[in-house]
């Protein structure tokens, strides 16, 4: 196969290797770099591949492999990559201790505020919060799919406004701080 028949098969492939870069990464960033050292890979081994093959399969091959072994690398050596603007958790040191008490009080609030939802939206959403899956939940409360996710939506969505509401006053320190 010529350079030029090899440039135009990969360029017929450039939009499927991105997405595929992205959905092992992602992140844009690194979507882009895996992107660019699969395509250096695969030039400088245009050699090994098959005519009549996939070529499709074998890029896709080659980026899987380099995203399996930088994984490997950066597992190996421990790296932490920290994506806060801050580098807040890089930052924070080891010796925090985590103080479950918070936690639990948090949790008991939390359930008090589900109590108060409307059995309509209680049921489906403590179901799901359960580990049920949709249909599951659909077949046990005897509704359509459609019916239980929509519920489980607002369930969501009112509990949302109603936490904000509770700890809005943590939410404002939050902001003063960053």
């Amino acid at each position: 196969m010529s350079k030029f028949e090899f440039s135009n098969k990969f360029d017929e492939q450039t939009k499927v290797l991105r997405s595929f870069a992205f959905s092992l990464t992602k992140n844009e960033e690194a979507a882009h770099d895996l992107f660019q050292e699969t395509a250096f890979r695969a030039f400088s081994n245009k050699e090994k591949f098959k005519p009549g093959t996939n070529f499709r399969a074998w890029l896709m091959t080659i980026m899987k492999n380099i995203f399996i072994n930088n994984y490997r690398r950066k597992k190996r050596f421990n790296t932490i990559s920290d994506q806060t603007n801050n580098l807040y958790y890089i930052n924070s040191g080891e010796d925090d201790i985590f103080n479950k008490g918070e936690v639990d009080i948090f949790m008991e609030e939390l359930m008090d505020i589900i109590g108060e939802l409307p059995d309509t939206l209680k049921e489906p959403f403590q179901l799901y919060y359960e580990g049920f899956k949709y249909h599951e939940i659909a077949e046990q409360l005897d509704l359509p799919l459609g019916t239980v996710k929509s519920r489980i939506y607002f369930a969501r969505k009112e509990l949302k406004e109603k936490i904000k509401h509770q700890y809005s006053n943590i939410y404002e320190l939050e902001s003063r701080a960053s």
